[in-house]
């Protein structure tokens, strides 16, 4: 995959006192033209708030569309002595053979943005771990 196929195209509308500064920087050399200079700015907004934006993908790393699961994946989950949290931005689904025992067991929280689908004696028993 070559450079231009790792990059996307962007427009944005500058003043014209700014855009002035921009090339009077190119012409003294020290950006090669608009786009090194555009880039370099946007990278070094991007270093300057790095650690905040890596506490927000952390934050919110969530499936995005729909994750459904079900009683043979909880069970498995169960049988390995871990948990699951449900972290959905779209459609979250747990099966109606899911018994309330092994929700309670497997799943340590829910945050759904969106839809949140299970039996309702599920989602009472969950409701104190849904955010």
């Amino acid at each position: 995959m070559g450079p231009a196929e790792k990059t996307e195209k962007i427009t944005i509308n500058l003043g014209i006192v700014d855009l002035g500064q921009v090339d009077l920087l190119v012409r003294e050399g020290f950006y090669a033209n608009r786009t090194d200079f555009i880039r370099t700015a946007i990278r070094t907004q991007l270093a300057s708030r790095e650690a905040a934006i890596n506490q927000t993908v952390a934050r919110r790393t969530m499936v995005l569309g729909t994750r459904h699961y079900s009683r043979d994946e909880l069970e498995e989950v169960r049988a390995a002595g871990q948990t699951v949290q449900i972290r959905v931005l779209g459609l979250a689904t747990i099966a109606e053979d899911v018994p309330t025992d092994l929700a309670l067991a497997t799943i340590e929280s829910v945050e759904v943005l969106g839809a949140f689908r299970a039996s309702p004696a599920v989602r009472t028993a969950l409701a104190p771990r849904t955010l």
